[in-house]
């Protein structure tokens, strides 16, 4: 369900800026950063690029896209 809130001009700006650039929507990339700011405070110690890779990794799950990690 979608909800309506408000944010900054500065903000939407900014999201408008790397909507263009990451293929999304201006409320894509607001809620992508979102997401992202939640897992880092939640996981203070992990980097953001591991951050980015577990959550398209989770995405590629939830997708079926899995496949068997091979290490080494």
């Amino acid at each position: 369900m979608a909800t309506a809130v408000r944010v900054s001009e500065e903000l939407v700006g900014e999201a408008k800026k790397f909507s263009r650039i990451d293929h999304r929507s201006v409320a894509g990339q607001i809620e992508h950063w979102a997401r992202m700011g939640k897992c880092a405070e939640e996981n203070p110690d992990l980097p953001y690029s591991l951050i980015k890779e577990i959550l398209i990794g989770l995405d590629e799950l939830n997708q079926g896209e899995k496949t068997e990690y091979k290490f080494g």
